[in-house]
């Protein structure tokens, strides 16, 4: 019995609600590569459009089609890390499934991988040939050329497009730098470069970045806070968890609405204590809203999940409150220093938060 040849090329396209774009996108590539050994793994997070049905027809037609479905997680960085583990080609292409990215530049991508010439390729919309007027406004073309900024600040290589989300990697390169990726956000490119050994080759490919068609846009100012939440952990060498920075952020956020509400509720009559109560109420609520929303974008409570989850991430901030004031009165009483007694406190508070809101709330 004759076996099919394994493919040289897996091109992992990881989506969401891009159900109108499953079919044009695979009819490019199949003319974009024809000749070549190549699989596409489609790594959906359970799109309501249907994506997945899509993605299943177009297998039954094709076996290099495979589909991924994801149920209860999101997050475009662990989708293309799973999509690229399921992989036993020779190099691992990446592109959006929103038909923005130019299949037809795929040949010349993944070319000087397959031939040994280079361990990663980026596709990029700044070097001569290149073009990023498919970006949809003025607010995206800034938020693109802020990040590619911030990103270029703490390279140790030089890339033009950081922020581009069209690769290929040769898979033993990928292999290597999996353990140092976190596999959250949506830059997986940029943390990809920052993992691998410095002396890793990197070519870059024009391409033009063409208007979206379909499908919805994954770059927010949602994706930007999760975005520099990475470049601080990179910053910092790694010992700060992106997932905990922004949670620290959201906490600050926490801070300011006490303080309005507790004003507010102080000029409409309410007691100190009172105030305070509301406050504190407040600050807990926009707390957990903002964390199911922007930290644990990738695990959000929903329908009866919710409730539960909102319980104990209360009862676990009013435990870390006890906690806070404890500790700082505790070096208050031994030191007699009124502003560390209170940072230590804070910063008691925020990693217990964190721990009960990583292992109980949002698990």
């Amino acid at each position: 019995m004759n076996h099919p040849l394994p493919a040289d090329l897996t091109l992992v396209i990881p989506c969401y609600n891009e159900a109108a774009n499953v079919e044009p996108l695979i009819n490019g590539v199949k003319h974009a590569l024809e000749g070549m050994r190549w699989e596409i793994v489609f790594v959906d997070d359970d799109s309501p459009d249907g994506t997945s049905r899509a993605v299943e027809r177009a297998a039954r037609r094709d076996p290099r089609i495979r589909l991924i479905r994801r149920v209860g997680r999101r997050g475009l960085s662990s989708a293309v890390i799973e999509g690229a583990l399921s992989s036993t080609a020779t190099v691992i292409a990446v592109m959006d499934g929103d038909l923005q990215h130019d299949e037809g530049i795929l040949r010349d991508l993944v070319t000087p991988l397959l031939d040994d010439h280079a361990d990663i390729a980026v596709a990029s919309r700044h070097v001569a040939g290149g073009d990023s007027s498919g970006l949809a406004s003025r607010w995206r073309h800034m938020l693109s050329r802020s990040g590619i900024r911030l990103a270029q600040s703490i390279l140790p290589m030089t890339l033009s497009d950081p922020m581009s989300g069209f690769f290929a990697v040769r898979r033993a390169m990928f292999t290597q730098a999996v353990p140092r990726l976190t596999g959250t956000g949506f830059k997986i490119m940029l943390e990809l470069v920052l993992s691998v050994p410095r002396t890793a080759r990197l070519v870059e490919v024009p391409f033009v970045f063409r208007p979206r068609i379909a499908g919805e846009s994954k770059l927010s100012p949602l994706v930007m806070v999760q975005f520099l939440g990475m470049l601080i952990e990179r910053a910092c060498g790694g010992w700060l968890p992106t997932r905990f920075i922004i949670f620290a952020a959201v906490g600050l956020v926490g801070v300011a609405v006490n303080l309005l509400v507790s004003e507010l509720s102080r000029f409409a009559g309410a007691d100190f204590q009172i105030s305070q109560v509301v406050g504190t109420a407040c600050a807990i609520l926009v707390n957990f809203q903002l964390n199911n929303r922007i930290t644990y974008l990738d695990r959000p409570l929903r329908g009866k999940r919710w409730l539960p989850g909102l319980c104990i991430f209360v009862i676990g901030a009013t435990i870390g409150a006890f906690g806070n004031i404890g500790v700082a009165q505790l070096l208050y009483d031994t030191h007699g220093h009124w502003s560390r007694a209170s940072a230590a406190g804070a910063v008691i508070g925020v990693v217990w938060n964190y721990a009960i809101a990583s292992t109980l709330v949002w698990r």
